[in-house]
């Protein structure tokens, strides 16, 4: 019998607010956050380009079962757009393929593309994304001078509002939904202004509930590490629930709390009638997260581990 392998670490739970500096990948960051937590397991929640800075939960131990469900969560970029030109990445680190010139704008023009791209839309994923074709992410084969065809993809701009004009550059905010890649974005706001675009600077400073001022920099957390100040950076963890604050919220009684615990659905008043529901048990702990089942009963998706 293969004998389970012992995991390293401390054994903690709790979702960490990243803000994520630039010129480091996500995975870069995690590990980074990983080593300074001592922590045994951690997973992040959706890449954030190098280019990018801002906004990555990052969650520890139990809390990594439901970083699918903050990963869907509506985002907020504020993004920097260099116009005049199109690169192979859609942003500064590709070369450059083309030149146009600028036409005269003001804010009114600009305003005017920007909000066009306001509600639902279809976007084509960039080569230049983790996005896999055949088990190969494309910007492998992007690097291979390789293009492959990618299906358009459902999105939604909630917001969108321009931040300022200089030197052939725009600024702005938009919030849209998971899936929505600011470059290609960028890209198609260029070609509506008939000069190109592409991104020089790209924050996130929101995802879901959260917001940029509730994060914590890679240089505060190395400064406790080395302090060796671990109860301060535990002070930095949330508890995951808080991330699914805007979900209807379930009380069990201690019996249907057993059951769900079991992997059982259980009926319960006053519940809604369909969708996704946060778990509480009588004491007001986190138990997980369910669904309402199309007989009503409240179905366990995912919880946390007791005893």
């Amino acid at each position: 019998m293969a004998r389970r392998r012992r995991l390293r670490g401390r054994d903690i739970s709790g979702l960490l607010l990243l803000d994520k500096p630039k010129g480091v990948s996500s995975n870069e960051a995690l590990q980074q956050v990983k080593r300074i937590y001592n922590a045994q397991k951690a997973g992040h929640t959706g890449s954030l380009d190098p280019l990018a800075s801002g906004l990555l939960p990052i969650c520890f131990g139990e809390s990594t079962k439901f970083s699918n469900y903050i990963l869907t969560a509506d985002k907020t970029y504020s993004a920097v757009c260099q116009l005049g030109a199109t690169t192979t990445t859609g942003d500064e680190e590709g070369e450059i393929v083309s030149r146009f010139d600028v036409p005269p704008l003001n804010e009114e023009s600009v305003t005017r593309v920007l909000e066009s791209f306001l509600g639902e839309s279809e976007q084509v994923p960039p080569m230049y994304s983790a996005l896999k074709q055949n088990g190969q992410p494309l910007y492998k084969l992007a690097r291979q001078g390789i293009e492959v065809e990618r299906e358009a993809r459902q999105i939604w701009i909630d917001s969108i509002s321009l931040n300022s004009i200089s030197e052939n550059q725009i600024d702005f905010n938009v919030s849209c939904s998971k899936g929505t890649y600011i470059r290609t974005l960028a890209e198609d706001i260029g070609t509506k202004l008939g000069c190109g675009a592409y991104v020089t600077e790209l924050r996130r400073i929101d995802l879901g509930v959260f917001t940029i001022e509730q994060s914590v920099s890679l240089e505060k957390l190395n400064q406790l590490r080395d302090e060796k100040a671990f109860v301060a950076l535990d002070d930095y963890l949330l508890p995951v629930e808080e991330a699914l604050i805007d979900w209807p919220k379930i009380t069990l009684t201690n019996d249907s709390a057993f059951y769900v615990k079991q992997g059982q659905a259980v009926q319960v008043s006053k519940a809604p009638v369909e969708g996704n529901v946060t778990l509480f048990a009588e004491t007001g702990d986190f138990i997980g997260i369910g669904s309402i089942q199309d007989d009503g009963k409240v179905k366990p998706d995912r919880l946390l581990k007791t005893g």
